[in-house]
């Protein structure tokens, strides 16, 4: 089956406002609409993710944000026992990301990350602050379960891939050959983009991956949209942009706006201490 889809692109469920019994629905949706691959999983089954996240609103500071969240979930991996694998990154001039994608394997991931994808919100005091004046930042983060092979078929005539220098980190290897790799999918009109790694073979696996992944999610976005309109109303939708969590460093606390909890002690989870929020959506 060669998916051919033509949807908006920033349309979705608007998780902001998503309570947990609509989590529950939003589920039981899918899994009726047809398609399992995310919303019927062992948890306990080795599975990746691709998480993509981007500097939103805020400048500088919003790349800053988006290199912690980055940090928080690597460091949350980590004491997982993940697999981590950087994708494809695009610094910011004072050490932050505009972009970092990157992918992790392991038990149970997916069903412990799920529900972070969203407008994440960030109040504090940037460094560069002289007045001490507290500014809002934001970063969008995205979730896509990698589909397995016999989930998603490209035809590689649909496809136009290019090959460019690479411009990251790298050293000697930097700009000596064309390894970097933009692979284009015709129909949709994704692009993916990868130069992580070392040679052409490994990057244009790792952009193949992650155009997977967002074809599989634009699919189950497809379904979701021909549920009629009163199941919609049901799970919330609404537009993208609306915030699900705001990390609030002058009052030492994070608030995810979907579920109506906060946590203190913003730091140790800003440093991978995830498990609390990541249960508060189990329960």
């Amino acid at each position: 089956m060669i998916y051919s889809i033509n949807i908006i692109m920033n349309s979705e469920p608007d998780f902001s406002k998503f309570t947990l019994e609509d989590w529950k629905k939003y589920g039981e949706e899918m899994k009726n609409s047809g398609n399992e691959s995310s919303a019927n999983f062992d948890s306990n089954e080795k599975q990746s993710v691709i998480i993509e996240i981007r500097a939103g609103t805020g400048g500088d500071e919003a790349g800053l944000f988006a290199k912690d969240l980055y940090r928080m979930y690597s460091r949350y991996g980590q004491t997982k026992g993940w697999k981590e694998r950087i994708l494809d990154s695009n610094p910011s001039t004072i050490g932050g990301y505009k972009e970092i994608i990157f992918e992790l394997t392991g038990a149970g991931v997916y069903d412990e990350l799920q529900n972070e994808g969203g407008v994440h919100r960030v109040q504090r005091v940037p460094k560069t602050e002289k007045q001490g004046r507290v500014h809002t930042s934001t970063a969008t983060v995205a979730v896509l379960l990698k589909p397995k092979k016999t989930e998603i078929n490209i035809n590689p005539s649909d496809l136009r891939i290019d090959t460019y220098r690479s411009s990251g980190a790298g050293g000697q290897y930097v700009n000596k050959t064309e390894s970097a790799i933009r692979i284009t999918h015709i129909p949709t009109g994704l692009v993916v983009t990868c130069q992580s790694e070392r040679n052409q073979h490994q990057n244009k696996e790792a952009a193949m991956s992650l155009l997977s992944a967002r074809l599989l999610r634009m699919q189950e976005e497809s379904d979701l949209s021909k549920l009629t309109e009163e199941r919609r109303e049901q799970i919330g939708w609404a537009k993208r942009a609306e915030k699900i969590r705001t990390y609030n460093y002058p009052q030492n606390r994070i608030t995810d706006h979907r579920i109506e909890k906060s946590w203190h002690n913003l730091e140790k989870i800003i440093d991978g201490d995830l498990e609390p929020i990541i249960k508060s959506f189990k329960k």
